[in-house]
């Protein structure tokens, strides 16, 4: 007696599932960034190329700072061990990377050009010689010092910049191609003069790849920017400090 019901539902559920099929929309991200309009194509195009540069500056300055913090305490280590001045600048060509060495360097020449000015000898750390070398100003080696932080400031903070631009204004990049893609599907709507989800599904999953794809390229930029402005922060807190021991030595020993 169900035989014949059986065979009803099966043939009826047959005769569905070809109009189901047709209807089906193909909502693949790769599909859709691959038959997007020209807009949103150029859209994901400049945030992709963003993204790319902001990497790249991301790893850059990861290998930067890293080497540099290296550096900055080996050369700690020999500044605090020396006798002269002269000894340390021995090692500075090999600790370029280090931000102290640039300081150092500004603060050592200014010394120099003052002592030999005055014809005193080459000046000594921490002992002083027996004619004692004085300095005609303690401001000049301080303005050196705070023009060398300056250059070495303005050096780590390079490019960096540049992660503070892409966290801003990608999101209305990708903003740009949502509303894009939502204009053309309310255009598609008009001129089908259907609202079904066939015909509004491609349009809106556009334009949200591209609002995706905006906060893609703004997320990161906008955690290692914080990041790498913390670390900024700790080099001139370094730098600050190391100012002041330069300072003090040579107040000690040269005036």
């Amino acid at each position: 007696m169900r035989t014949p019901g059986y065979y009803a539902l099966a043939l009826y559920a047959q005769g569905d599932t070809p109009a189901t099929g047709a209807g089906d929309v193909n909502t693949d991200i790769i599909y859709l960034v691959l038959h997007a309009s020209l807009i949103a194509q150029l859209v994901l195009a400049i945030l992709l190329l963003f993204s790319a540069i902001s990497w790249g500056i991301i790893l850059y300055k990861f290998w930067q700072f890293s080497r540099s913090s290296r550096q900055s305490s080996t050369f700690l280590d020999v500044f605090r061990k020396s006798s002269k001045f002269s000894e340390v600048q021995a090692v500075c060509r090999t600790l370029s990377a280090s931000p102290l060495v640039g300081l150092f360097q500004s603060g050592y020449t200014e010394l120099n050009s003052q002592l030999r000015t005055a014809g005193n000898p080459e000046p000594a750390k921490p002992a002083a010689a027996a004619g004692r070398p004085t300095l005609k100003s303690l401001d000049a080696v301080d303005r050196a010092l705070l023009r060398a932080t300056t250059v070495e400031m303005t050096r780590l903070e390079r490019r960096v910049t540049f992660l503070a631009t892409t966290a801003s204004i990608t999101p209305f990049i990708g903003l740009f191609g949502t509303v894009w893609g939502i204009m053309n599907s309310f255009q598609q709507i008009g001129a089908q003069g259907s609202s079904s989800l066939g015909v509004v599904a491609p349009g809106i999953a556009e334009a949200l790849i591209t609002t995706a794809a905006g906060l893609f390229a703004a997320i990161p930029a906008v955690y290692f920017y914080n990041y790498f402005t913390s670390r900024v922060k700790h080099f001139a807190s370094d730098m600050d400090d190391f100012s002041l021991e330069f300072l003090n030595i040579s107040e000690r020993n040269f005036t």
